[in-house]
């Protein structure tokens, strides 16, 4: 049960809709769950929810098809939201044969299984600067919008052709945050955060030649930026972004 579930159980409770004796129910049944699924390999934290908000998500990186499929089966068994990051196809067809209702979503090489979970208090933008940025923009995207965020999508507008994200100035301006996905050197974050109000996540990607230093670059410009409100994650981390997104979301 999350923070928000029991203030809701709580409120039902005092406004009547809900008799004291259910909602006891309700809270001795969470109580009683057992906190992990010790599956040998693996012990799933099914507390993570109750302690930050969301499930614990699964990194397929390094998991064999079977190890991920049955960490995603026990998420999904207690009714939690489900999210595996960089899963590739076998890690798919693997958790789809355990559970037919997830999704895979191919450009952002993510496994969902969507639940019902609390909105987010406006819309969180994603942006990109180009095209091959997409893969780590779609994993912030997917991730926020599994979290319970409206999201909006503006892609391949990096400042080689500057125009692309000046006339986009009325969509940024309507975000309560944006994270900015780039490559090569970096640069988008600091225009788009000259440009708003609102806090500027910036994402480094791996896109770029030799100098680029597989992201190091990018990462560098991003944490050197001269604009107000700019904070960095690591190097293609789309996903910590979108949970970060989501977290000021529903401040």
């Amino acid at each position: 049960m999350t923070p928000d579930q029991l203030r809701t159980l709580l409120d039902e409770v005092q406004s009547g809709r809900r008799p004291a004796a259910e909602a006891h129910r309700t809270l001795l049944a969470t109580l009683r769950a057992e906190p992990l699924a010790d599956l040998g390999f693996a012990k799933v934290d099914h507390h993570r929810v109750t302690r930050q908000g969301f499930p614990e998500v699964v990194l397929g990186l390094g998991k064999s098809p079977a190890q991920i499929a049955a960490i995603a089966a026990a998420i999904a068994e207690r009714g939690h939201p489900l999210l595996v990051t960089r899963a590739d196809d076998a890690a798919w067809e693997a958790v789809r044969d355990r559970l037919p209702e997830a999704r895979y979503h191919e450009v952002a090489r993510a496994i969902t299984l969507p639940r019902d979970v609390p909105p987010g208090q406006g819309r969180v933008t994603i942006a990109s600067a180009g095209t091959s940025d997409l893969p780590v923009a779609e994993e912030a995207a997917v991730t926020a919008e599994l979290m319970g965020n409206e999201v909006d999508r503006v892609y391949d507008v990096g400042v080689a052709g500057i125009h692309r994200v000046l006339r986009e100035r009325a969509r940024l301006e309507t975000a309560r945050v944006i994270v900015v996905v780039a490559g090569m050197e970096g640069a988008l974050p600091s225009v788009v955060a000259g440009m708003v109000a609102v806090p500027v996540i910036a994402v480094p990607t791996s896109v770029g030649y030799g100098a680029s230093f597989g992201g190091i670059a990018a990462l560098l410009g991003m944490l050197n930026s001269c604009a107000n409100g700019v904070s960095v994650v690591n190097i293609d981390n789309g996903f910590g972004a979108g949970c970060i997104a989501s977290m000021i979301n529903h401040l």
